[in-house]
């Protein structure tokens, strides 16, 4: 039952900061800029025009573009309504994107033009979903993103019923079993995240944070959320790209951002004269021109710590495990944490098992997956894919995940989704993927094909057909054929055979691969 007194959202925090930061900047992108206020107004015609629009409590909005401030408006309109916002990996091909507009159904696509506008139209011709409201994110006037926040009248929401505990967020996954998986966040869980990451990220409302990871990640996703709960601000660029970092760092005195090396290097070299002022960012060290340039601030509680999507990102955090055995640290105040052996019982400390949880900070279950949902929920606990360990002082070692995955720059490419699209070549009569050591990108993909007989295919044919289906950076690099794919007794690929034949290695945590 909706109970007003006890009530907290993501609207009613936005309502609060209203009030507590007059005329404090909420979020910034480019030259835009919107106060607490002035993003409390466009929420609300939002939530005005898509109540008009028919989308009611469990519709899905999904968001089919790069970084935007109108991902977190939407958010919070979307759960007013007790319906969720789905921003989702523009980077994917056309069938992939195609897959996850079927998938959702949604009521509401807000859609990029710039840069992704090709694959996307081509995506919205291959779904076989066909209903739902289209909106253009970058376009003005009659079906666009502004154009539908105008059109709306300006009435507070502060009325309606809100259910904290219903899905809000889907952020689909990595596809561990060959089919991506959207886990479905509530605002509870979100609320109560915040409030762990906060003092652990050094977060407060005197944050400038800018959004440089893509928001379909909660890597970077949950501290906007984060920084938005404290009172502080978001900056957000489109994506990755070093003249769109610094003059936002310069323009706007972030203090917070997240980046990988390559990026750091290529900001250095950009502003070797000088031409940005970068101090006010605070940062890990890096390279002496880079600790020159922003102020160094050692953030040792911050990494690596452990979670996934599925716990609102982050469960396991070193802020709560200083001077520990295991690296990671110990469970957050808001989860329980087991390490379990196959059935489900507790191993000892120091024995390697199943990483499961339990507690607020689980997702509600995966979209439309209700058979995944009871195995990966079994027991009252969330079931992670994931091995580690307990050390004897109760600290968690992370060891790697049930599925091996691959890691390639800061991608994570799974085996079964790319061999799923491999099988669906019609020369192909099996195959598996491994990842090959590479200087550059920690792995790299190669595929091991059996054709079927008389076929004919190369592997440049092998390589195309996975570039027109999947995301580029998941196709294989190289390819080699065999007569066959080595199984074990029980029919799973060894792979710890091919890893052998054929040079793979460097697997994330270290770990060996077997079938």
């Amino acid at each position: 039952m909706f109970d007003p007194i006890r009530n907290l959202s993501l609207y009613s925090v936005l309502e609060e900061h209203v009030r507590s930061y007059p005329g404090k900047i909420a979020h910034a992108m480019g030259a835009r800029r919107f106060t607490f206020a002035d993003l409390l107004e466009r929420v609300d015609r939002l939530i005005n025009a898509l109540d008009k629009a028919g989308v009611k409590s469990g519709d899905r909005i999904l968001w089919l573009g790069q970084n935007s401030d109108g991902i977190m408006e939407l958010l919070i309109a979307a759960s007013q309504l007790n319906a969720m916002l789905c921003p989702t990996n523009w980077r994917q091909s056309r069938a992939e994107l195609a897959d996850q507009i079927d998938d959702l159904e949604p009521a509401v696509i807000v859609w990029q033009e710039q840069e992704v506008g090709k694959e996307i139209a081509a995506a919205r011709e291959l779904a076989v979903f066909k209903d739902g409201l289209w909106l253009l994110h970058d376009g003005e006037g009659k079906g666009s993103y502004e154009g539908f926040i105008e059109s709306a009248s300006r009435d507070r929401n502060d009325h309606r019923e809100v259910d904290t505990a219903l899905g809000a967020l889907i952020i689909y996954t990595a596809a561990f079993d060959g089919r991506p998986n959207g886990a479905v966040l509530s605002q509870n869980t979100i609320l109560l995240e915040n409030l762990v990451l906060a003092p652990t990220m050094r977060i407060s409302n005197q944050t400038v944070f800018l959004a440089v990871g893509p928001l379909f990640h909660l890597g970077t996703l949950m501290q906007c959320l984060t920084v938005f709960h404290m009172g502080g601000t978001n900056v957000f660029v489109r994506r990755t790209d070093a003249m769109s970092i610094a003059q936002a760092i310069d323009a706007e005195k972030c203090t917070r951002t997240w980046l990988v090396g390559k990026t750091m290097d290529e900001i250095v070299d950009l502003n070797a004269d000088g031409r940005f002022e970068l101090k006010s960012l605070r940062s890990v060290p890096h390279t002496d021109a880079w600790n020159a340039m922003v102020t160094v601030e050692q953030l040792d509680t911050l990494v690596p710590g452990y979670g996934q999507t599925e716990v609102m990102g982050l469960a396991v955090l070193p802020y709560y495990g200083s001077g520990t055995t295991g690296i990671f640290g110990r469970p957050s105040p808001l989860c329980q944490m087991r390490i379990v052996d196959e059935g489900d019982r507790d191993v000892e400390p120091g024995e390697v098992g199943e990483i499961v949880f339990r507690g607020p900070i689980v997702m509600n279950g995966y979209w439309n997956r209700p058979e995944l949902n009871a195995k990966r929920h079994r027991g009252g606990w969330h079931h992670t894919n994931d091995l580690g360990k307990r050390e004897a002082d109760g600290s968690l070692s992370f060891i790697g995940p049930k599925v091996q995955m691959i890691k390639s720059g800061v991608e994570n490419i799974y085996p079964a989704e790319v061999e799923a699209c491999i099988r669906k070549h019609p020369d192909v009569a099996d195959c598996a993927i491994i990842g090959i050591p590479d200087a550059k990108w920690i792995q790299s993909v190669k595929a091991i094909v059996a054709l079927r007989p008389d076929a004919k295919a190369t592997s440049r044919d092998i390589i195309e057909h996975c570039r027109e289906r999947i995301a580029s950076y998941k196709k294989p690099s190289s390819v080699e054929f065999r007569e066959s794919i080595p199984r074990g007794a029980t029919g799973g690929i060894d792979y710890k055979a091919l890893d052998e034949a054929y040079g793979g290695g460097n697997y994330p945590g270290g770990t060996t691969r077997t079938s």
